[in-house]
């Protein structure tokens, strides 16, 4: 297991009374997308900010790179690259004079590549243009380039799409994968929006009022929870009856087309065959009974639903 880019253990934030962010505990692994999950002010500008050292936790520590954010920023942000909220940029500039500007105040390198950060987030047709002409989602990947002048290790990028067109939020997905895939970049990512976050993201945590509801990879997030099956037979009216007769079947319900989504519990042993033969048994013609995949917004309002009865 590679050592993690970001290590947060224990990590709190309070302002005043309020706890913006309440014993946060997540690691952030080299070559992989991490998304971090949220509502609006579920606390993920407050972690980013404590993260690239621009806000102290009241509590807790955070490593990047494997150096204390606290005590070595110069060495832990040498090479993290960031956006965070929209990128800003003088619009009466062209996109190569901002970034050339914020090379030279980046190192000795930086300069070199600024024609290559460019032609990476595909802005070389408009490179020469005054950022003003610019589009909101030309100003994100004009952020991604500026954040990439440092060649960065892990880039960290707040609500990276939001207000862009569906088009721009995919350009910025494959953009966002390009940097994990083909050069191996960790990438930090903040959003509230769950659709997207499945697409891009290999790891995430779901956060809600300051508190940790979740860690880990996408497929262990979903398979955690609710187990359910779609299944098709000769009388939905008779089968339903069956299946709410079985120890595991927590709920069945009717859809429109006919099909039975029934609800199993995770608690209770059992199988496909089990509850096929149970059908069968009853004299029930099964056509159809497979998995149903749960979506990370159902398994996201699950995860808030139970912290709200907790």
């Amino acid at each position: 297991m590679s050592e993690p880019i970001i290590r947060c253990e224990g990590v709190s934030r309070k302002f005043g009374s309020r706890a913006a962010l309440d014993d946060i505990t997540l690691e952030v692994l080299p070559g992989r997308c991490f998304g971090f999950l949220g509502p609006n002010g579920a606390g993920k500008t407050t972690l980013i900010r404590c993260i690239l050292g621009l806000a102290r936790p009241t509590a807790g520590r955070i490593t990047v790179r494997g150096h204390d954010i606290s005590r070595d920023p110069a060495a832990a942000l040498a090479r993290v690259g960031a956006i965070v909220e929209e990128p800003r940029f003088y619009g009466y500039l062209s996109g190569r004079q901002n970034l050339e500007l914020w090379a030279a105040y980046v190192g000795s390198e930086a300069p070199r590549r600024v024609e290559t950060v460019l032609d990476r987030v595909h802005l070389m047709d408009r490179a020469g243009d005054k950022v003003s002409t610019y589009s909101l989602g030309m100003r994100q990947r004009l952020g991604v380039a500026r954040a990439l002048l440092c060649d960065p290790e892990l880039l960290v990028l707040d609500e990276p799409t939001n207000g862009l067109d569906p088009d721009g939020v995919a350009e910025f997905r494959t953009l966002i994968r390009d940097l994990v895939e083909t050069d191996g970049r960790a990438v930090f990512v903040s959003s509230h929006l769950l659709d997207e976050v499945q697409k891009v993201c290999d790891d995430l945590a779901i956060v809600d009022h300051g508190r940790l509801l979740m860690s880990g990879t996408l497929a262990d997030l979903l398979d955690g929870g609710t187990s359910s099956l779609r299944i098709e037979c000769d009388d939905p009216t008779r089968a339903q009856g069956v299946l709410a007769a079985l120890p595991a079947v927590t709920a069945v319900a009717a859809e429109p087309s006919g099909i039975l989504a029934v609800q199993l519990d995770p608690d209770q042993p059992t199988t496909r065959a089990a509850i096929n033969r149970s059908l069968v048994e009853a004299g029930l013609g099964v056509s159809r009974l497979e998995p149903r995949s749960q979506s990370l917004e159902e398994r996201y309002l699950e995860l808030v639903h139970e912290e709200g009865r907790s």
